[in-house]
């Protein structure tokens, strides 16, 4: 008998003999007058017996089966190893037909002794930044190396780019390495179907961002104060994207809570599907992405999108591309990565080279070149993903 059982029971003996009236009692227990008197004629009936439920002892009739609770521990410790309980019921029901609640399945996990594959520490107390209101005003950019396919290919590295204001994974690839190339590959890819953002929201990486320092700096550059730009700072700024630099991975804790999900989700459902290179995670990521998207994306506050529409004429292999200044030698060779290219005269160009001499030891006049033919483009189609 429990302690409330006893409670009951006490209170009925002193209604029976007389120390309290029903009224007194039904407050005493939270209980109708009503109720009272069907529990005192149970108890002169069949004893304190009455006071026990009916159903103790006796398995609930909605009590998931052992064969199923066997089968849920079964899965999740040989074919769905290392898949936390949310993405677990998903794929149970998705997979395999079993229809559980999240609850239920963390229930069988725990009854089982199979803890959390993801061990959380104590939340820090932190401001937090309310989202854009509107589509397109940010973009955050950031890449993630990790083991996406453990021990069946090499390490690679996300590159993604998600709106603050939906949460809409935007652009994703996989690469080698956090590089220029991989950036510009999801920047051309989000222009192209979204727009142009506002601005662009990303940590201090080398590939945005370089310090400010005699040597890195062009003499210009040096005496207007600016500092010297990166291949993705330059197109960002061609494109008329204002960069944020984040002061800390926490300010851009959307982007690094998106990866820390795909860490979960994304790397099973590739061992599930059986990639195992770069070429197969890159093509896989378009569906994954479509049904994220479906799943997670958030309506922003307001409706109407702030991207702003690509320049009609603008061809995006000279925005999306490597672009280098050279100085033009007296012989028209300009020199790029250890080797000499040699530039073709062109009729309604000058002479690069020429200029008034000045005597025998007048020095020569350098010209600076850019740089921007399809031997340093990007490829930025599907076909071109293996560079």
């Amino acid at each position: 008998m429990t302690a409330r059982a006893e409670q009951v029971l006490k209170v009925l003996h002193a209604l029976d003999r007389r120390e309290l009236l029903m009224v007194e009692a039904a407050q005493l227990l939270g209980r109708s007058v009503r109720q009272i008197r069907r529990l005192r004629t149970a108890l002169r009936a069949t004893g304190p017996t009455a006071l026990v439920h009916g159903n103790r002892g006796h398995p609930p009739v909605n009590r998931i089966a052992d064969s199923i609770r066997a089968r849920v521990v079964r899965l999740a410790t040989k074919i769905y190893i290392g898949v936390n309980d949310h993405h677990l019921q998903e794929l149970l029901s998705e997979r395999e037909g079993l229809t559980l609640s999240r609850p239920s399945v963390r229930r069988i996990l725990r009854a089982a002794g199979r803890p959390s594959p993801r061990r959380r520490r104590p939340p820090r107390h932190r401001r937090r930044r309310e989202r854009m209101p509107q589509a397109g005003l940010l973009i955050q950019l950031d890449g993630s190396t990790h083991a996406w396919l453990d021990q069946r290919g090499p390490r690679l590295t996300l590159i993604a780019a998600m709106d603050d204001a939906t949460g809409e994974v935007l652009a994703a690839t996989f690469r080698d390495e956090e590089d220029a190339h991989g950036y510009f590959q999801i920047l051309h890819t989000l222009t192209q179907t979204k727009g142009i953002p506002i601005a662009a929201y990303s940590d201090r990486h080398g590939i945005f961002h370089r310090s400010k320092t005699k040597q890195s700096l062009p003499l210009r550059a040096q005496l207007a104060g600016e500092p010297a730009s990166t291949q993705i700072a330059r197109a960002l700024h061609e494109l008329r994207i204002q960069w944020i630099p984040a002061k800390s991975p926490q300010a851009k804790g959307r982007i690094e809570r998106l990866f820390g999900t795909f860490q979960d989700r994304l790397r099973a459902e590739l061992r599930l599907a059986g990639v195992v290179d770069r070429k197969g995670a890159t093509a896989f990521l378009r569906g994954f992405l479509s049904r994220y998207n479906a799943r997670f994306a958030r309506r922003p506050v307001n409706p109407a999108s702030a991207y702003r529409p690509w320049p009609a004429g603008l061809d995006p292999q000279t925005i999306f591309c490597f672009k280098y200044q050279r100085t033009v030698n007296n012989d028209h060779t300009v020199g790029l990565g250890g080797q000499q290219i040699q530039l073709l005269p062109a009729s309604h160009e000058r002479n690069l080279c020429q200029g008034r001499r000045r005597g025998p030891r007048a020095p020569r006049r350098q010209h600076r070149h850019l740089l921007s033919g399809e031997a340093h483009r990007v490829p930025l189609g599907d076909e071109h993903l293996e560079d």
